[in-house]
C-alpha cells in the first residue's frame, strides 16, 4: 500500500454538528484510559495498530483522538506513531462507518499536526485512498510502496 501526502494548510473545517447530533464525542483520550484504548484497538483492528496507538500515550497531550458513543469507543485516530509526521493508524467500528466519524477523526488529528508546526503530513500505508483524497485532498506519493512497512518482523 502506498503513502499519501496532504497539505495541512488547506484542511477543511471540522464538521462536528452531525456527529454531535448523533451523540458522538471526538476527544483525546486521557492517559488513564490508555489500557482501554489500546486494548480496544487490539481487539477490533490489530496488534500492530495497538502497538502504534500505545506509543502515542507517551506524549502530553496524547497523539491520538477517539470517537465516543454512550461511553464506548466507536473509532480512533493516531498520529506521529510509526514515524514523525505520519498520520495513522485509524479505524472506525463497522456499525459507525458512513456517519462522518472517520473524516472528523482525520481532520482533528491533522489539525493537531498543523498546530505542531507541520506544513504537510504523510498518511502511511493507505487502504482507502479515495476516502483521503475526498476528505482532505491527499495525493499518492509516487514510488512509496511498500514504504516504511517494507521489512516487517515475521514473528
Amino acid at each position: 500500500m502506498a503513502d499519501m501526502l496532504v497539505k495541512l494548510y488547506t484542511l477543511p473545517e471540522i464538521k462536528s454538528e452531525a456527529i454531535e447530533d448523533a451523540g458522538i464525542v471526538i476527544r483525546r483520550p486521557l492517559s488513564s484510559e490508555k489500557s482501554k484504548v489500546v486494548g480496544w484497538v487490539r481487539k477490533h483492528f490489530s496488534t500492530g495498530w495497538a502497538d502504534e496507538c500505545e506509543i502515542t500515550f507517551a506524549h502530553s497531550p496524547v497523539f491520538s483522538y477517539i470517537a465516543v458513543s454512550k461511553g464506548e469507543i466507536a473509532g480512533f485516530a493516531s498520529y506521529n506513531a510509526a514515524h514523525r509526521n505520519f498520520f495513522g493508524p485509524t479505524g472506525v467500528l463497522e456499525d459507525f462507518r458512513g456517519k462522518g466519524i472517520g473524516e472528523a477523526l482525520l481532520v482533528y488529528a491533522l489539525t493537531a499536526m498543523k498546530e505542531q508546526g507541520y506544513g504537510y503530513a504523510i498518511i502511511g500505508g493507505v487502504g482507502p485512498a479515495d476516502f483521503y483524497t475526498k476528505a482532505v485532498g491527499a495525493v499518492l506519493i509516487e514510488g512509496s510502496e511498500p514504504g516504511i512497512y517494507s521489512n516487517p518482523l515475521k514473528k
